[in-house]
């Protein structure tokens, strides 16, 4: 039977830049890997083998300097269908969370009871690093906003596209939902925990269709009467 095999490097991938979610800047900016412990292996099972990669990274922002922690890994046996093709997927953990204390926008209250109910309820699964519950919890959002504002459609596909002729989105706008519609479906039937930055990116864009929709146009009617 053959042997596991495992290689660590260090500082392998310093040196190298990556796109990171900053707690500082609020946003995705350009990170440099400072120092690396990077691990490479082999582990056999039977007759078959699997071949994982794992990176653990101190990284910073060439920003605001701000350091962080990173973990990045892939394996042979977890791959993903992108543009109808197979790519490994990769799985990345940061310290501190980037999820961890995110607060809702602010004057929630002015939301419909239900569109509250259930952002509140993603904030909370996001903050307690549940992405699964957090992917759900976005599609969810989506889906009681095109209720609150009565789009109209057999399935949530159509009722995004419904939002653009209420004039409540724009096509840019539906395109960008239509994929966290799809992220929200791979949570809820397959699963599926996404990215730490993929769910950020997600739930930022359904706090900007908040604004435009709801707190937005209430601030507008109060400031010019």
């Amino acid at each position: 039977m053959p042997q596991n095999i495992r290689t660590l490097n260090v500082n392998k991938t310093a040196g190298t830049v990556v796109d990171v979610p900053c707690t500082e800047c609020k946003r995705s900016t350009k990170h440099k890997v400072l120092a690396s412990a990077d691990l490479d292996g082999e582990d056999w099972y039977g007759e078959n083998s699997v071949q994982y990669d794992i990176h653990h990274q101190i990284v910073q922002c060439q920003g605001c300097e701000t350091t962080s922690f990173r973990i990045i890994s892939t394996n042979s046996e977890d791959y993903d269908f992108v543009d109808d093709h197979l790519e490994c997927v990769e799985s990345v953990t940061l310290y501190p969370s980037r999820n961890e204390g995110r607060t809702p926008v602010k004057d929630i209250h002015l939301l419909p009871p239900t569109v509250q109910r259930i952002y509140e309820e993603t904030i909370k699964a996001m903050n307690n690093d549940q992405p699964v519950l957090a992917g759900i919890g976005i599609r969810a959002l989506v889906e009681t906003i095109c209720k609150d504002k009565q789009a109209t459609g057999h399935n949530l596909y159509e009722k995004i596209d419904a939002l653009i002729t209420v004039g409540v989105l724009t096509a840019d706008g539906a395109t960008i939902l239509h994929k966290i519609r799809t992220l929200g479906n791979d949570a809820a039937h397959e699963v599926k925990p996404h990215k730490s930055d993929q769910l950020m990116l997600a739930i930022d864009v359904c706090e900007h269709l908040l604004q435009g929709v709801y707190l937005i146009p209430h601030y507008a009617k109060q400031t010019f009467k």
